[in-house]
């Protein structure tokens, strides 16, 4: 069993989270679960319009920027689940994953989806880590 009594929520800002009601990530003991990352910079703005590859350079800034705001890192992922909406792309999406996670190794799924919640954006991407305190 989890003890929350340690919990803590890191948000974003992002204009969703509230109308939502989700945390960008949350942290409880030395898990980290990041809430599917698209492909916005600060300002809310997509990144990468077009482009699946730039896209998912993108998710995983944002998801390395909630990874430090919790005291974790990229080397600390043990899962990644990508999503997209046009499989057929996946080579640019394994390009990008590979870059930041080829020699962390995380387990990974990658699903095609019919649409994300903006229809320009073309994937999205979540993760999880342990922090390895030692």
């Amino acid at each position: 069993m989890i003890d929350n009594s340690n919990r803590v929520n890191i948000r974003s800002g992002a204009p969703w989270e509230p109308v939502v009601g989700y945390s960008r990530a949350v942290r409880v003991g030395q898990f980290v679960a990041v809430s599917g990352s698209a492909a916005v910079d600060a300002d809310g703005k997509l990144v990468g319009e077009g482009d699946m590859y730039a896209q998912t350079k993108q998710c995983i800034r944002v998801i390395e920027d909630a990874l430090e705001k919790a005291g974790a890192s990229l080397s600390d992922v043990v899962r990644t689940r990508t999503f997209v909406t046009d499989i057929s792309l996946w080579a640019e999406v394994a390009r990008a994953h590979q870059e930041a996670f080829g020699d962390v190794g995380p387990a990974t799924s990658m699903v095609e989806v019919s649409r994300l919640i903006d229809p320009a954006m073309l994937v999205e991407i979540e993760a999880d880590a342990v922090i390895n305190d030692g």
